[in-house]
C-alpha cells in the first residue's frame, strides 16, 4: 500500500518535533505540508532526512509555505508555484513525482474577511487551480492534489454551518469552485471512503472546539481517474490534534493499492520476453 498524507502544520519551526513524532508513528510514504510559516533556510531538512525522508519545499517569511516529503527518496520537483499570474509571490503550490505518482501540494487562500480583496484573491487563485488541474487530470499519469483547500464542501462537512455563514470557507462562490474542480473528474478520497460520516480535519483554538469536536473538513486529497480505483482506505490522525501545542489541523491520509499496476507491468515484461 502507498500511504499519502496532507498536514497543515501551522508553523514548522515550532512544531518540527511534533512532525517528526508523527512521521515515526504513522510512517506515511508521501507527505504534503502547508503553512510552513518559515523562509527556505529555516526548513528542518536535516532532521527530516534523518527521519528517512527526502523533501522539497517552497517557503515564505511568516506566512504560507508548502513542502512535499517522500520516504526513502528525494521527490522530483515538477513545478513550483501555480501558473497564471506572474505577479503572485505567495508560496502556495509545489508539485513533485514520488513513488510512482505525481503529487500537487497546495495551500489555497483563506479569503477572510469577505467581501474584499482577500476573498477576490481566493477566487482568482481557485480559478487558476481549476485551469491548471484540468491538464493534470487529463495527463494520463496517476495524480493526487492534496492540501488545505480552505473550503468546507457541504454543510455535512462542518459541525454547525450557522456559526460560519459569513466565513469565506462556506461562501457559495468557494463551494462552487470546489464543485467545478470535482466536475473535471477528481474524486474526493475521504468522502468517497466515508460517504455518510461526518469527518473533520480542522478544529480552531477558540471556544473549546477541539474538546467539543466542533470541527470542519477543509483538508482534502483529490484523485484523478488513474488513482481513484486504487483507493483502499482513508482517515484522519486525530491524536496529533490532541497533543500539546498542536496545529489546529490534523493529518489526513489515504492508502492506495499500487500492486495492480506493478502486476500489469510485470505481465507486460513477461509477454515481451516471450
Amino acid at each position: 500500500m502507498l500511504k499519502i498524507a496532507t498536514y497543515n502544520i501551522n508553523g514548522i519551526r515550532s512544531r518540527s518535533s511534533a512532525l517528526l513524532e508523527w512521521l515515526r508513528r504513522e510512517a506515511p510514504d508521501i507527505v504534503c505540508l502547508q503553512e510552513l510559516k518559515a523562509p527556505d533556510p529555516a526548513f528542518p531538512a536535516d532532521a527530516i532526512r534523518e527521519a528517512g525522508y527526502g523533501a522539497i519545499w517552497h517557503g515564505q517569511v511568516s506566512w504560507n509555505g508548502v513542502a512535499i516529503l517522500a520516504k526513502g527518496m528525494d521527490p522530483i520537483e515538477s513545478r513550483r508555484g501555480l501558473p497564471g499570474d506572474k505577479g503572485d509571490t505567495q508560496s502556495r503550490y509545489i508539485e513533485a513525482a514520488a513513488h510512482g505518482v505525481l503529487v500537487g501540494c497546495l495551500y489555497l487562500p483563506n479569503g477572510n474577511p469577505q467581501p474584499g480583496p482577500k476573498f477576490d484573491y481566493k477566487l482568482a487563485w481557485f480559478e487558476r487551480l481549476i485551469a491548471y488541474a484540468a491538464g493534470l487530470h487529463d495527463s494520463g499519469h496517476p495524480v493526487v492534489l492534496a492540501g488545505d483547500f480552505n473550503v468546507v464542501p457541504t454543510d455535512e462537512d462542518i459541525y454547525n454551518p450557522k456559526s460560519w455563514l459569513k466565513d469565506a470557507l462556506l461562501q457559495p462562490e468557494s463551494r462552487e469552485c470546489y464543485r467545478w474542480l470535482l466536475a473535471q473528474g477528481w474524486v474526493d478520497a475521504v468522502r468517497a471512503r466515508y460517504p455518510q460520516e461526518r469527518i473533520y480535519t480542522f478544529w480552531d483554538y477558540f471556544r473549546q472546539h477541539w474538546q467539543k469536536n466542533s470541527g470542519l473538513r477543509i483538508d482534502h486529497l483529490l484523485l484523478n481517474p488513474q488513482l481513484a480505483p486504487r483507493l483502499r482506505d482513508a482517515g484522519v490522525d486525530r491524536w496529533v490534534r490532541g497533543e500539546p501545542h498542536a496545529s489546529d489541523h490534523a493529518p489526513v491520509w489515504i492508502e492506495l493499492d499500487m500492486s495492480a499496476k506493478k502486476k500489469a507491468a510485470s505481465r507486460g515484461r513477461a509477454a515481451a520476453k516471450a
